[in-house]
């Protein structure tokens, strides 16, 4: 595995392959991660790793400072799972340049996430798309955890034109059922056991949705979500998981998407 800290030398190395299979991350490497590296391998293509904590998709400065990091561990990982370059640039490295493609943020990212954390999906499709420019990836490999986050790099790559390939894959759970995330590691044990009661519930309650919809109620789900221990609830929606539109009856192919706070982690996910 060889480690890049600038992207001038990274680009010299991986000018002379025919494709690149990109994943970023923010480092606080898990199973999710793992999942995306691995499935990646498959398409044999060179396998290039990028942690960098993005500033400017952080729209509280607390949030950023408490992001978990550990990149001697992370670095540990990558190398046991033989990827070829990891990347990990600087501040600098990354928005010292002007990209020639100009982002674009498609009006769903005023919903969900993008309604109670302003500004944080034009900081996740600024720093994607300078990536992009750096890497240009043949692939892209990002998880159904952040399934508004995929729709949004999408809409950016067919409107600007970007030849890069989103690979969707599928969210990875631990055994209690929350979907791995590096801010579990924020949690202890009791607030662990809280956000699994949280997920067996909306699972639950998404299969009887489907046989009723009238049960999908969202003041009484986030009042159930308190008196189960969350602290607060951003927002428990239900959207077509294809065209990404609301939901308002009985509809077999949709999610529940949802956000909400332990104490002070903020966790996401859809079921």
């Amino acid at each position: 595995m060889k480690i890049f800290k600038d992207k001038q030398t990274l680009q010299e190395e991986i000018l002379k392959n025919k494709g690149i299979s990109f994943i970023p991350t923010m480092g606080g490497l898990h199973k999710g991660h793992i999942s995306l590296i691995k499935r990646s391998k498959k398409l044999k293509l060179k396998i290039l790793v990028s942690i960098f904590i993005n500033p400017k998709q952080f729209n509280k400065k607390s949030d950023f400072k408490s992001y978990p990091r550990n990149t001697k561990k992370d670095i540990k990982l990558l190398k046991k799972l033989k990827i070829n370059y990891l990347y990990i640039p600087t501040y600098k490295d990354i928005y010292g340049f002007k990209p020639k493609k100009k982002v674009f943020l498609d009006k769903f990212s005023k919903k969900l996430c993008g309604k109670f954390r302003k500004g944080h999906f034009a900081g996740v499709l600024n720093v994607v798309n300078r990536f992009v420019e750096i890497i240009n990836p043949k692939y892209i490999f990002l998880g159904k955890k952040d399934y508004q986050q995929i729709y949004l790099i999408r809409r950016h790559i067919e409107k600007r034109k970007i030849s890069s390939k989103i690979i969707e894959c599928k969210t990875i759970r631990e055994k209690n059922g929350i979907a791995c995330s590096s801010r579990n590691l924020n949690l202890n044990k009791s607030q662990t056991k809280i956000a699994s009661n949280i997920f067996y519930y909306l699972y639950d309650l998404k299969k009887r949705i489907k046989k009723n919809y009238s049960l999908f109620k969202q003041n009484k789900i986030k009042n159930d979500l308190i008196t189960l221990g969350a602290k607060k609830v951003d927002y428990i929606e239900n959207y077509d998981v294809k065209s990404f539109k609301k939901i308002r009856g009985p509809n077999k192919k949709f999610n529940l998407f949802f956000a909400y706070y332990i104490k002070d982690t903020r966790l996401i996910d859809n079921i």
